[in-house]
């Protein structure tokens, strides 16, 4: 089993629909399997507290937050992705102050990701 999102082809969203209309979400197409990675980081932080509850080795317990963080980063690093290459390539082709916004929004996600890795 492996953790990528699957793609289907995306409906086009319509002229007047911007990615903060529901539809228009680059990642809609991949939602299911979005969800069901957040559910088992879910289950990861259920099985973190149940190990401090347990009191179980620090070290077992550090690997397992490593091991949600870095699922978690993955998810972020996805959704980046999409963001990208849907609501920012969009935006751009229409050019104007959307595609700015558009841009300065990506660059500042990328900003919290990157800080967020550190």
């Amino acid at each position: 089993m492996t953790d990528e999102p699957t793609r289907e082809a995306a409906e086009p969203a319509g002229p007047a629909a911007s990615c903060h209309d529901h539809a228009a979400h680059g990642y809609i197409t991949a939602k299911q399997d979005y969800l069901k990675r957040l559910r088992r980081i879910e289950g990861q932080s259920r099985g973190l507290q149940r190990m401090v509850e347990e009191e179980k080795y620090c070290i077992d317990i550090l690997t397992q937050v490593s091991a949600m963080n870095k699922a978690l980063q993955a998810v972020a690093l996805e959704l980046l992705n999409d963001h990208i290459s849907h609501c920012v390539a969009d935006a751009a082709a229409k050019g104007g102050p959307e595609a700015e916004e558009k841009i300065r929004e990506a660059n500042e996600a990328i900003a919290r990701l990157v800080r967020s890795y550190g």
